[in-house]
């Protein structure tokens, strides 16, 4: 039996209280994340999601260094740049001991250095004694397992779990188990080199004897183990050390790097290039962005294919392992119990007990109205991006299914609209981007009633079945890409009529299940440019109204604006301000020719990115309004770092540059680029197309940006159009 929490939504996200530590440190490596707080140390305080996580279960849930019984004095911790190791800086404070002398505070200095790699957590502890005298000390290190599920950490009771395992202490090594309702043994060993003074059921003890500048060095190796699968033997601490260094480094070698004349942007970039080679899983299908840590940690359609596609200038290889894992995945029959029809594209995918054991009904989960035509979305836009016909042709199979679900299934009474209704009981209620139960309404406040027509996603069908005729043309279908053309242009027409609300100059969020305009103004309407359905006259005035004073908060876009019934800038998507959602309204603002809105989103954004910790913009914040001097507030349960927040800041650079590709031609071209004025230079190397590469120097003027080719290797043509 478990406990769901229902404030409002049925798979809300638990926030009893605030976060513990708002410098959260997080570090990830395929299945495996881990969230310590300042000190290296996790906590079941605050939100109490700190731990060591593996494949959606919490394989360590308490962790501390002590010494002699004492939590030591804080001075520093950082993430370095790359992602690839916490450090944590730590000194003794003042101790007075019956056995031995009194310490004063600061002689001790205590390095803790924590890294992941495969499924095995890394620490080095070196004590140093700055002291002029000899120092007799205990270093402890406290463990504890509880084994719960990512949806127990997120707030679901369960009153039923496993059996734990009697902790077992041996030479060296400390072995913690838990057998879970689905019958897998889950285990954490937790391995140290020199082998401690004492080991006991959740405490290791190192009684260490410093003489003056006298240092000592403790490795912990913390392992994830699950029955069934092939274990793992950790290497060393300084090989994995190597193995992560080398792993970060070769991801940002090997993809187009960009280097501006302003620094506070440049950390920005650099971070959030490093969050996404951070974030990205090897899978047997390719690289895959996982959504964020901590909550979303996992394969999620909408977000995979968006992080992909606001990435693909930069890294065309992560489009194509998620377009070859959501096609693998593609659902090939009916389910309602996971909201799954033939051809429809994957919501989640979970691997922890819970969605084993059908507690949550997101072990496969397709509850998702839009990953399937933004599938498509993706696999047009990446030819666009590569020209890789062949590889397209491998999955054409599956893009003609996802067509297929849309005529069928997503327009369930054949309006020509793509609408959801749950099928699923447990399933999710609300299935567009914007998936909390109050995020689609009539002006008065009203909820809409399923099934629900989303503006977006009318876009997002009007592209897919464009792409779809394109690349129907390219592999010899010319029947099928004339009806694609022409039901994409019907539907642009039949869409503009419906859903334009002219005394709110925007178009409807939404068409309720009995074909009522949700009046309500939303960013979802700024997608409509992405995808190019709007006419340009209703383009102009959704740009314009995207930066009122209602809607722009001097940060960016908000979700609604603050004049609307159901507006709250604390609300997960009724006035918040997303990255994600901001990127893909400016491009689409670019799009249309209106750069100097879409200057006006990348300035808000990065003016945020300035004030964030470790220049990560999260998944969402609070849509507050600007004031000077003070930062954007924080969102307390958002995930950071999050995939398609990390990729924002390529998809705006690409925006406001008006770059494209064109590989039948093997040239790139920046059509109207613009820069904003704190960017007086950026550096674009190693930009690559059709095996050959281009480095470039892109310089601001007042109405222009000059463009110089200062490395080219191999046949490429860069084309400028003022």
């Amino acid at each position: 039996m478990i406990e769901k929490i229902q404030i409002g939504d049925k798979w809300y996200v638990s926030a009893t209280s605030s976060p513990a530590d708002e410098r959260t440190r997080v570090l990830k490596h395929n299945e495996t994340f881990a969230l310590f707080d300042r000190y290296g140390d996790i906590q079941s305080i605050g939100l109490g999601e700190e731990g060591i996580y593996h494949q959606d279960t919490r394989f360590l849930s308490h962790q501390e260094l002590l010494i002699n019984g004492i939590r030591p004095m804080f001075l520093s911790s950082t993430v370095k740049d790359n992602n690839s190791l916490l450090i944590v800086q730590l000194m003794n404070p003042d101790i007075v001991s019956e056995a031995n002398a009194p310490i004063s505070k600061g002689m001790l200095h205590v390095f803790r250095a924590k890294l992941l790699w495969n499924t095995a957590c890394f620490e080095h502890v070196r004590v140093v004694n700055h002291g002029m005298e000899p120092v007799s000390v205990t270093i402890s290190l406290m463990f504890e397992a509880d084994y719960a599920d990512i949806f127990e950490v997120r707030g679901i009771k369960r009153f039923k779990r496993g059996e734990y395992l009697t902790a077992q202490p041996r030479d060296g090594e400390l072995l913690l188990g838990y057998r879970g309702l689905d019958g897998i043994l889950r285990r954490t060993r937790i391995t140290f080199v020199p082998s401690p003074s004492k080991i006991l059921a959740n405490e290791i003890q190192f009684d260490l004897d410093l003489q003056p500048k006298g240092e000592t060095h403790v490795y912990a190796t913390i392992t994830c183990e699950i029955e069934g699968q092939a274990a793992n033997n950790p290497p060393s601490y300084y090989d994995a050390l190597k193995l992560c260094d080398e792993k970060a480094e070769s991801g940002l070698s090997t993809h187009c790097r960009i280097i501006t004349s302003n620094d506070l942007f440049n950390r920005w970039i650099d971070r959030s290039a490093s969050d996404l080679i951070m974030l990205t899983t090897a899978l047997p299908e390719g690289p895959y962005p996982y959504a964020g840590v901590p909550w979303y940690s996992t394969q999620f359609g909408r977000d995979g294919i968006l992080t992909a596609r606001e990435y693909l200038w930069i890294d065309p290889s992560l489009a194509k392992g998620v377009l070859s894992f959501l096609a693998a995945t593609q659902a090939t029959e009916e389910d309602p119990n996971r909201d799954a029809e033939p051809g429809k594209i994957l919501h989640e995918a979970r691997k922890g007990e819970m969605a084993l054991m059908n507690e949550v009904p997101f072990r496969r989960y397709y509850g998702t109205v839009d990953a399937t035509p933004l599938f498509i979305g993706l696999a047009g836009a990446y030819y666009d991006r590569t020209g890789d016909l062949e590889y397209v042709r491998t999955i054409w199979p599956n893009i003609k299914m996802a067509l297929s679900w849309i005529d069928r299934y997503g327009d369930m009474d054949g309006d020509g609209f793509v609408e959801y209704a749950r099928r699923s009981r447990e399933g999710l209620e609300q299935q567009g981007w914007k998936d909390s139960r109050d995020s689609i309404f009539h002006r008065d406040g009203e909820l809409a009633h399923a099934p629900i027509a989303l503006c977006e996603v009318q876009g997002y069908v009007y592209e897919a079945k464009l792409k779809a005729a394109h690349l129907a043309r390219l592999l010899g279908d010319e029947a099928l890409a004339r009806k694609l053309e022409d039901a994409a242009c019907f539907l642009k027409q039949r869409f503009n009529d419906a859903f334009w609300c002219e005394d709110i100059g925007t178009f409807a969020i939404a068409l309720d299940g009995n074909k009522r305009r949700c009046e309500v103004p939303s960013s979802n309407a700024g997608h409509t440019l992405w995808t190019g359905i709007a006419t340009h006259d209703h383009a102009y005035k959704i740009a314009n109204g995207l930066l009122s004073n209602e809607f722009f908060c001097g940060w960016g876009i908000r979700t609604i604006p603050s004049d609307v019934v159901r507006y709250n800038p604390m609300a997960y998507h009724n006035g918040s301000v997303w990255p994600h959602d901001n990127a893909l309204i400016a491009s689409g603002m670019a799009s249309y020719g209106f750069i100097d809105q879409a200057l006006t989103v990348l300035e808000g954004l990065f003016e945020a990115s300035v004030f964030v910790d470790q220049h990560r913009l999260p998944e969402l914040f609070c849509g507050f309004e600007k004031r000077p001097a003070e930062g954007p507030t924080l969102y307390p349960v958002a995930c950071s770092p999050q995939g398609w927040a990390a990729a924002s800041v390529f998809y705006l650079l690409q925006a406001c540059l008006g770059l494209s590709f064109h590989p039948e031609k093997s040239e790139i071209e920046f059509r109207h680029p613009r820069l904003p004025p704190f960017l007086e230079t950026v550096e674009i190397n190693n930009l690559s197309i059709n095996g050959a590469s281009v480095n470039l120097l892109l310089q601001r003027y007042p109405n222009n940006v000059g463009i110089n080719v200062v490395r080219k290797v191999g046949n490429i043509k860069v084309v400028v159009v003022a």
